[in-house]
């Protein structure tokens, strides 16, 4: 197959990018991804309704992302790395200290819970992974720049000394001094990113049904015309002619011109397009207004070839794009605002209302009779009517309780589509419900949560491979990472390349993710102290166990400090000896005198005032044995 020329290429790229665009515009989801951000936003009333009456909103798709996102996106991941060959697993854990140490350091929960909102919002979310390398010029200080003279000086006399032939065509140190550089190029940024990409801006082969057939993939960026025309990246026969073509940010789309001017009246804007092939595995850079590639094709930066991975919610075979959480639920939450909307104004409509005579009052009578003034007489002109006649009830229509019922039964569906319970929203039922029954509605939100918490976790460790991967292909030098030891201080060790090379997999551990529960924790750790009782003594080691139940259970930083110590059979013969009772045989324990403590006692472990504590704190009874 003949090679394709650099306009072939370009004209490839931009077709395909346009049949993109038309297919996301025709399939109505560009318009769909708009809808349910304004549905999440609480902007669910058009623009174009014109009434004089209140438009109530009762945001329930606000409140169903709100529970999700944070139930499996809330903390930190615990990434867990094993090696996938022997001579590897002495770096695994290496590497999981610090993939765990980057994650943390660089916050990348931060975009990562942005795309979480994405993945819930819009169905879908996308992140990308990659090296930045930025450098920046800077101005020499005085004594540098004398540093750096002294240092030519003394390099030109060695060359003199070494080439007396050439030493008359040496420059002076006046010339020297000219030479000089009064700046320098600084390395302000070498280190891995991860960053949210909004749907809007990813453009992904028509044909494709996940990402993993795809044949290209593209990203839009928006950026300042003359910010682009500066960077250096791009060719500058090709970058000094990019013109602005009037894009805007996602959220900006659906304004009118006019509105559009208003928001860039300060500066012009140009999309540029970061195009990866991925059948080729190269990657190129151009504009829609310009004729050829800002960057021409070149092979792909990255080992991992195309730097995005996608979080996918509720997959539909056969298609690419998959439904989010509010897809489901957006014709009862508009429903739901029409109906407490009528609600409201009916009961404005239907307020009390009174008929008067109006020759029966004055103008003082009248103000009097419209203010809400307690205990205020209202004076009557009209001597000849009864009182009972000069003002009557106006008669009412009572609104139907059904009206009040039917708020109640959209809510309830949503709760039912969406799989988010009352009790997760922070509300009380009305329904008063056993605690067997909670228990069971509980259990039906957490295993639909479950599968969005295995999406994320699988894109986590992605993600995490990836920074690996890359800290394995750009990585120069020593790097420093931190870990908390055993008593919960800081510790720095330094790391190279070399140390962290190897195929390792990535997952999470499970849960890690998930806000704590603080109650829920101390309880399983103390079940687990129930559970390993019987074991204690024999397979378990019970000064081990007391620690990881004071750790982790009840977040003690210095478990040892409530461990007591193990004394050896001398020790014990000496403590007998000095208290006049007689000295145990070889091999035998000496039984404690007071309560029996079963299996932590006799070889020391939890001492019975912690665990007389923890019974008290946590209310559940402690094995005796």
């Amino acid at each position: 197959m003949a090679r394709k020329t650099r306009a072939e290429q370009y004209a490839t790229a931009k077709k395909r990018l346009e049949s993109s665009a038309r297919w996301r515009e025709e399939m109505g989801y560009d318009s769909l991804w708009q809808r349910m951000t304004d549905l999440y936003r609480g902007k669910q009333w058009p623009k174009t309704t014109a009434t004089n009456e209140d438009l109530i909103v009762v945001n329930l798709a606000f409140s169903t992302v709100n529970v999700i996102a944070p139930s499996v996106s809330v903390n930190h991941p615990k990434i867990v790395v094993s090696a996938t060959q022997e001579e590897d697993t002495d770096r695994a854990a290496f590497v999981e200290a610090v993939v765990n140490y980057l994650w943390r350091h660089h916050d990348f929960r931060k975009p990562f819970r942005r795309a979480v909102k994405d993945f819930l919002i819009t169905g879908h979310a996308w992140m990308k992974v990659g090296w930045k390398f930025v450098e920046q010029e800077r101005s020499l200080s005085d004594s540098e720049r004398e540093e750096m003279l002294d240092d030519a000086i003394l390099e030109a006399d060695a060359f003199a000394m070494e080439n007396a032939a050439m030493a008359g065509d040496l420059p002076s140190d006046e010339e020297i001094t000219v030479n000089i550089p009064e700046t320098t190029m600084m390395v302000v940024e070498d280190q891995p990113f991860i960053e949210r990409v909004s749907p809007f801006d990813i453009y992904i082969d028509p044909e494709a049904t996940c990402i993993e057939d795809a044949n290209w993939i593209c990203q839009r960026i928006v950026r300042p015309l003359e910010e682009a025309k500066k960077d250096k990246r791009y060719k500058a026969s090709v970058r000094k002619r990019l013109q602005a073509d009037g894009i805007l940010y996602p959220m900006f789309q659906n304004r009118q011109i006019q509105e559009q001017e208003q928001y860039l009246a300060d500066e012009d804007r140009v999309a540029i397009y970061e195009y990866y092939d991925i059948e080729e595995n190269t990657m190129s850079v151009f504009s829609q207004a310009s004729e050829e590639f800002l960057v021409d094709p070149m092979p792909m930066p990255y080992a991992y070839g195309q730097p995005f991975v996608m979080l996918r919610n509720y997959d539909i075979p056969d298609y690419f794009y998959p439904m989010g959480d509010l897809e489901s639920i957006e014709s009862l939450q508009l429903e739901l605002d029409k109906t407490r909307t009528q609600l409201i104004n009916a009961r404005k409509r239907y307020a009390r209302k009174y008929l008067y005579h109006e020759r029966s009052f004055g103008p003082e009578g009248r103000e009097a009779l419209e203010s809400d003034q307690d205990g205020r007489l209202v004076p009557v002109v009209d001597e000849n009517k009864p009182l009972q006649e000069v003002v009557v009830p106006m008669p009412q229509t009572p609104l139907s309780p059904e009206i009040y019922n039917t708020s109640a039964i959209i809510e309830q569906d949503i709760n039912t589509v969406s799989g988010v319970s009352e009790y997760a929203r922070g509300s009380m039922p009305e329904i008063r419900r056993t605690a067997t029954e909670a228990s069971i509605i509980a259990d039906a939100g957490n295993a639909r949560a479950a599968d969005k918490l295995a999406i994320i976790e699988i894109s986590i460790g992605q993600l995490a491979r990836r920074v690996i991967q890359l800290m394995q292909q750009f990585m120069t030098g020593e790097q420093m990472a931190r870990i908390a030891g055993k008593g919960g201080e800081d510790m720095f060790f330094s790391y190279s390349r070399d140390d962290i090379v190897g195929e390792f997999d990535f997952t999470v551990e499970g849960g890690s993710t998930q806000p704590i529960n603080d109650t829920i924790r101390k309880q399983q750790a103390v079940s687990l102290m129930n559970a390993m009782a019987p074991l204690v003594g024999t397979v378990i080691d019970p000064v081990a166990l007391a620690k990881h139940v004071l750790s982790m259970g009840f977040d003690v930083k210095d478990p040892e400090k409530f461990i007591i110590q193990q004394q050896t059979p001398q020790d014990m013969e000496v403590a007998s000896e000095e208290a006049g009772a007689a000295p145990t045989p070889f091999g035998q324990v000496p039984t404690p005198a007071g309560p029996d403590m079963g299996a932590f006692a006799p070889t020391g472990g939890v001492p019975p005032e912690l665990l007389a504590q923890l019974q008290g704190q946590m209310g559940l009874e402690l094995p005796a044995l």
